[in-house]
């Protein structure tokens, strides 16, 4: 059946000279893979500048239930980008992110309430001037949320972080798996922050990349094969 759609662009790979697959995170049917035909040519429906990371678009799609490679009719940008594109740090961190998406992302039922979360996190993103640097770290603990391992914050006031059960805790767990209290205070400083207050966020770049791969340890934990992330590196060398 022939249904329109909203769509957040996750991974493009080239799967011949006049064919991409491209993983999408639909509003309707959830993650979904589409075959698209001549993506670089300029009338192609689906050009290239449609499938950048995080590219949130409307299409018109052939959809067929169980069908491992659906079809698109038609693509258009649903919301212009003014900011990602032409800022190098933001495109950085959004190609990092789409990243992480591709590899969490893994229902095909849809979940209306984490699109919404996504499309207006990358809004936001893509139009804020202070805190740029953390928005990631940002995203990542608020996205946890609808994944299903959020962590639980009764105990915020605690020493240490246990990132395999998700909990704050008074004494050092006797696993390897935890924050040590510095890092368990940036956590919790945080959790208690939303976009507009990123820029209060002081962090050295030292703290902020501990951070980053406590969170990716976290989502590893959580996230049955959960794999090695190729734009963690980008996005280092950027902060260094």
């Amino acid at each position: 059946m022939q249904v329109k759609t909203t769509g957040i662009v996750l991974h493009a790979i080239k799967y011949s000279d006049s064919a991409s697959i491209v993983t999408i995170y639909t509003r309707h049917f959830g993650r979904v893979s589409y075959m698209v035909h001549g993506a670089n040519k300029k009338k192609s429906v689906c050009r290239a500048a449609l499938m950048q990371p995080l590219s949130i678009v409307e299409m018109d799609v052939f959809h067929i239930p169980g069908k491992d490679l659906q079809r698109i009719k038609d693509m258009r940008i649903a919301y212009l980008f003014i900011g990602i594109p032409f800022n190098p740090i933001k495109n950085a961190v959004a190609l990092f992110l789409s990243e992480m998406l591709f590899r969490t992302l893994r229902q095909s039922e849809p979940d209306d309430s984490l699109f919404l979360f996504l499309e207006n996190s990358i809004q936001q993103f893509d139009y804020c001037q202070d805190g740029v640097a953390n928005f990631h770290l940002v995203f990542l603990l608020k996205l946890t949320r609808y994944l299903g391992f959020e962590p639980n914050r009764d105990e915020t006031d605690s020493t240490y972080f246990d990132l395999l059960n998700g909990i704050f805790v008074g004494q050092k767990p006797t696993h390897a798996h935890f924050l040590h209290p510095e890092t368990a205070a940036d956590f919790v400083e945080i959790f208690e922050i939303d976009y507009s207050g990123m820029g209060n966020l002081h962090f050295s770049r030292q703290r902020r990349m501990k951070l980053l791969e406590s969170l990716i340890e976290y989502y590893r934990l959580h996230i049955p094969d959960f794999q090695g992330l190729h734009s963690l590196a980008v996005l280092q060398s950027l902060f260094d």
